[in-house]
């Protein structure tokens, strides 16, 4: 823990002004033996972060070699400027004020030596420690995937209560707390400066709650050194993010081990669990996503089990597990699971109505788009006909706790399946 404190020092001294030097020397690194390799210390600060915007010619702010640990921390959106406190209105001026620029706060980037394009940088995600709190907002008629529907928005500051790894969303609703990058990635291929809020190739805004501590990510490389970093910090979040954002926190602690593994031909980011391994697909157009998903699944399977495509295309509905990533980021995004255990055969369930542990709705369309749209508005819809939420309560619980579920993907039907845990219900204390 003196470890901590020590980063958050560093960080609160250079916000506050005070200059941090030898970032990219030997006064980084430090001694922890428990971790591989060297251990080096990356404090979020002014000068070790980007507000928004990732550029592929940027110095590095840290230097480091395959099979080295990074200690590091994450900042809130817009270089810190989203904390308790700040309102609503606030928050919208953030963006209307920096037009093109994304609202994430980046930490990097990082060179690992002996990156190089065609290489893939493997990623451990070995501890996760967030701050106190988080926030959930909706930003009024911009942003979300019903902005039309809410012209009115909201922010909510929430406490994280790591000891019990709940926060209370509102008197008897709690969240289970599940930190996640919310966006990892590395340096895309192209020169030039773009904005944070895509996904793609690069790893990038991808969203996906089930990368947590302990779980591998794979990242082709595109340019030498890789070029690491880390930001839009996530306590929890739900399979298809609607609202604009999840449990939106920063972290004290962000803890990596980097390995580059060479000529290793990916073309897009992979994610290793313990028990499943995590293929994406990234689209403006949901139909468009959903495809790329399956793509890279179907590829995965004849990777995995020796089969050809067309044997892997036939089996991937009855093995892999695809939900909603998120519907918010320009690029929607689709990732499926698929069983380490090649004997594993079913998915979890896609219920069709409610059950004793579960709300559900469903949205059935030969457009993904469209069959989102009605099962996430629908679960909208309910939480307020059957929980009595207010209608931007219930889009932000639906952001942070719904579980949108693929089902039918080969017909020409497309079918969503939103289900919410009725468990997030609590006796109030008195």
């Amino acid at each position: 823990m003196k470890k901590i404190a020590h980063l958050s020092s560093v960080a609160a001294l250079a916000i506050a002004g005070a200059t941090v030097s030898g970032i990219l020397s030997a006064q980084s690194k430090t001694d922890a033996s428990q971790f591989p390799g060297a251990t080096y210390l990356l404090p979020a600060t002014l000068e070790t972060t980007q507000w928004g915007w990732f550029n592929n010619a940027q110095p590095p702010v840290l230097k480091v070699k395959s099979g080295d640990t990074v200690v590091m921390e994450t900042m809130m959106h817009a270089h810190n400027q989203v904390i308790p406190g700040v309102t609503i209105e606030e928050l919208k001026k953030l963006r209307t004020d920096h037009p093109g620029r994304g609202p994430h706060t980046l930490t990097g980037p990082i060179y690992v030596e002996g990156a190089e394009p065609g290489d893939v940088l493997k990623v451990k995600l070995n501890r996760i420690v967030p701050r106190a709190y988080g926030t959930n907002f909706n930003i009024p008629g911009m942003f979300g995937q019903f902005p039309k529907d809410f012209q009115d928005g909201q922010v909510k500051y929430l406490y994280l209560d790591m000891n019990r790894k709940v926060a209370e969303f509102a008197p008897g609703i709690e969240i289970p707390l599940k930190p996640f990058p919310g966006t990892i990635g590395v340096a895309r291929a192209e020169p030039g400066q773009y904005t944070s809020v895509l996904p793609g190739e690069f790893g990038g805004n991808m969203d996906i709650r089930d990368m947590t501590e302990g779980t591998t990510l794979y990242l082709p490389v595109w340019v030498k050194g890789a070029l690491f970093w880390s930001g839009d910090s996530h306590a929890a979040q739900g399979n298809g993010e609607v609202n604009l954002t999840a449990i939106e926190t920063a972290y004290k602690e962000l803890n990596v081990s980097v390995e580059v593994i060479k000529n290793k031909k990916m073309d897009m980011p992979r994610i290793e669990t313990d028990k499943t391994w995590i293929t994406v697909g990234f689209d403006k157009d949901l139909n468009l996503a959903l495809d790329g998903a399956k793509a890279q699944t179907v590829k995965f399977i004849v990777e995995q089990r020796g089969v050809s495509a067309d044997a892997a295309a036939k089996l991937m509905p009855a093995i892999s597990d695809c939900r909603v990533s998120q519907v918010v980021n320009v690029k929607k995004g689709i990732h499926c699971m698929t069983p380490k255990d090649q004997k594993a055969r079913g998915i979890p369930p896609r219920p069709m109505a409610e059950t004793v542990t579960e709300f559900v709705t469903v949205g059935t369309d030969a457009d993904a788009n469209k069959a989102m749209d009605a099962a996430s508005m629908a679960m909208i819809e309910l939480l307020q006909q059957k929980k009595g939420m207010n209608r931007l309560d219930a889009y932000g619980l639906a952001s942070v706790a719904m579980d949108c579920r693929v089902g039918e993907m080969n017909g020409p039907q497309k079918s969503i399946h939103c289900v919410l845990p009725k468990s997030v219900w609590v006796s109030v204390k008195k």
